[in-house]
């Protein structure tokens, strides 16, 4: 009822615990962090995550949505990133879309950028490429001047 056709998914050899080759349809993987669960850590995904819970700590992977309820407290970097919930550090994608239902403290690089009426940013924005980068040099602190009356 709910199967692709064959013809939609291709195939793929895989050996079994026979070691005879069986096929298998491939599909995109996902992972999901549900509203319970509360992570302490950086997360690093090859796969599309979606967060429903809690994490402390920065986000790596190629796309990520992230549930009204769910808070990160930390840098996520995605190739596309689709943010409902709270956010509390620096965000990089090449595709960005915050809901109005969105709260961000921090930064945004962006290569496209799309914000509904009612999202709530504080932080600046930046296109991708006007990133700041570490090579880039400092400026020297100016000394301060004390007057003694």
């Amino acid at each position: 009822m709910f199967s692709k056709k064959s013809a939609e998914l291709p195939s793929s050899p895989v050996p079994n615990s026979s070691g005879r080759t069986m096929t298998t349809k491939n599909s995109s993987t996902f992972s999901v962090l549900g509203s319970d669960l509360s992570i302490s850590g950086d997360i690093k995904a090859s796969a599309d995550l979606h967060v429903d819970g809690s994490v402390e700590g920065d986000i790596a992977c190629s796309s990520l949505v992230q549930g009204e309820t769910s808070t990160v407290t930390g840098a996520i970097e995605a190739e596309s990133a689709r943010l409902a919930g709270t956010v509390k550090g620096s965000i990089t994608a090449r595709e960005l879309v915050i809901l109005k239902s969105a709260r961000i403290e921090g930064d945004v690089f962006y290569d496209a950028l799309t914000i509904e009426q009612g999202a709530q940013v504080e932080g600046r924005f930046a296109h991708r490429d006007a990133k700041p980068s570490a090579a880039a040099p400092k400026q020297a602190a100016k000394p301060e001047l004390s007057v003694a009356n």
